[in-house]
């Protein structure tokens, strides 16, 4: 592979994933990047006194950056520490229930047990059942291409699809989870599993209840320095390896000759290279980029993912109930969804996301004081009146955490930034605002997801959130990988 040439269009975690997997295997990476710094939607800021991480705040599978530092035979603890939260979540519920998400099963079924009265077993099993799924299923086909013949005629695939239940495909998670569950507590704990890949617990298939194995069973972390140090040490490691970062450098186009790709338009410049990978999303690669309109209308018909408005506070107090992690549950979450998926609203009964660096270091944080980045569930962007639905969540999340944690939250609010579906496709070109490409609310939703290649342009691929496996760190990392062993089997090939 020495001195093949591979240009990176995006410095998200997928991006520097894969720019750190060519390097090391002997190709000459270069990675472009709009914004003046890497990252992705992973990007931090400080205000009077605090700091926030901007974009996404739960941190699993250490595992997959471990592989990456293990693989560049860098010592991973030179750039990146982190440690295992003894619980993962604290839950609000409506009727004044609190329940803490220990990362001790045996914990977690007595804290269940004397909070709502499920019964002891029911989780232990439960988690069982989703770490088979995980293993059986979700190892093959998030770690392969949907959309290779030989993933499918691999024996490992065949052994994987003999263990798919009728019920994992055709029931959705919520009626999985009513069926596995006593309480309604606990059902929808569970279906909020649904949204780390902003989806509908009611539309989406049980298949999804792979999920709370990577959270429940192999645990959350808490990476120091915020989430920003995910980024940040990406970087550091990509640049040890010689890859070349050129910052505030908008790609204006793909250039493509006899449906292959040939490299990039920067600056009115053309840039030549044996490997183009997109890292943007995939709809607007294919729209701006390469002006192929018809590959963009098919993409632009798959039902959007959620998005979010997130409030970054400055909070002038500390509130002992509150951990790293919290959520303030809707008293009908199948509303929430149904406003949030079909009538593209904010519903009147709204779930509360509030994460606390400062619980972990308090230096991101004046003395006293907390960093709050509170963020409730919102539908993409169809051209509502952002102004409006935001002005209305500001009032609901205030309204619920006052009734929550009997205290007066607005006082206490010192500083304020804040972000709705526009803003996160401005900062972070997601089409539509929409936090993780695609939806999964349908049965086969996985595989109209677009693949990590494309199919019109040879040499050109894609990974990170908007393509297969789909959105959120853990994801992003595997993407990287299927793409980086897609392009070394394509490049022997073509050498033969």
């Amino acid at each position: 592979m020495k001195h093949a040439k591979a240009v990176i269009i995006g410095s998200g975690v997928a991006g520097m994933a894969a720019a750190i997997r060519l390097a090391v295997q002997g190709f000459d990476v270069s990675v472009y990047e709009a914004n003046s710094t890497a990252g992705g939607k992973i990007s931090a800021f400080k205000k009077e006194g605090y700091h926030f991480d901007a974009g996404p705040s739960l941190f699993t599978q250490p595992q997959l950056i471990e592989e990456l530092f293990a693989l560049a035979n860098e010592p991973i603890e030179a750039y990146f520490t982190f440690e295992k939260l003894e619980s993962s979540c604290k839950y609000f519920f409506e009727n004044n229930k609190q329940i803490v998400a220990y990362a001790d099963v045996d914990a977690l079924e007595n804290e269940l047990a004397e909070k709502t009265g499920e019964a002891k077993g029911a989780v232990k099993k439960y988690l069982t059942a989703s770490k088979k799924l995980y293993h059986n299923i979700g190892e093959v086909f998030l770690n392969h291409s949907l959309h290779k013949r030989s993933t499918w005629f691999h024996s490992r695939a065949l052994k994987a699809l003999a263990t798919v239940k009728f019920s994992y495909l055709f029931k959705s998670l919520h009626k999985y989870n009513h069926k596995k569950f006593s309480t309604p507590e606990v059902a929808q704990i569970f279906n909020r599993y649904a949204t780390y890949n902003g989806s509908s617990p009611f539309k989406a298939p049980a298949m999804l209840s792979l999920i709370p194995h990577v959270e429940l069973n192999e645990g959350a972390f808490y990476p120091y320095g915020g989430m920003i140090n995910i980024a940040n040490a990406l970087y550091k490691l990509a640049q040890k390896k010689g890859v070349k970062f050129y910052f505030e450098t908008p790609v204006q186009r793909i250039i493509y000759h006899d449906a292959i790709a040939k490299g990039i338009v920067v600056a009115n410049q053309n840039i030549f290279s044996d490997i183009v990978i997109s890292n943007a999303d995939v709809y607007f690669t294919y729209k701006h980029l390469l002006s192929h309109q018809p590959r963009a209308t098919k993409i632009d018909k798959l039902q959007r993912s959620s998005s979010a408005i997130i409030f970054y506070w400055g909070v002038k107090q500390t509130l002992a109930e509150l951990q790293l992690h919290n959520i303030f549950f809707s008293s009908n979450y199948r509303q929430e969804f149904d406003d949030i998926f079909r009538k593209k609203k904010l519903s009147n009964d709204i779930t509360v996301y509030v994460n606390i660096t400062a619980k972990m270091e308090q230096a991101h944080a004046r003395p006293g004081c907390e960093n709050w980045f509170v963020m409730v569930n919102a539908p993409a962007n169809a051209g509502q009146s952002w102004n409006e639905i935001v002005a209305q969540a500001k009032a609901q999340v205030i309204e619920k955490l006052n009734r929550a944690l009997q205290t007066d939250i607005e006082p206490l609010i010192e500083t304020e930034e804040v972000l709705n579906p526009i803003l996160i496709e401005e900062k972070t070109g997601s089409y539509k605002g929409a936090l993780y490409g695609s939806s999964s609310n349908a049965t086969m939703a996985a595989f109209f997801r677009p693949p990590n290649f494309s199919s019109v342009i040879k040499n050109l691929y894609f990974c990170g959130g908007s393509v297969h496996p789909g959105g959120g760190i853990p994801l992003c990392f595997k993407s990287a990988k299927i793409v980086t062993d897609l392009i070394v089997k394509d490049i022997k090939k073509q050498k033969h």
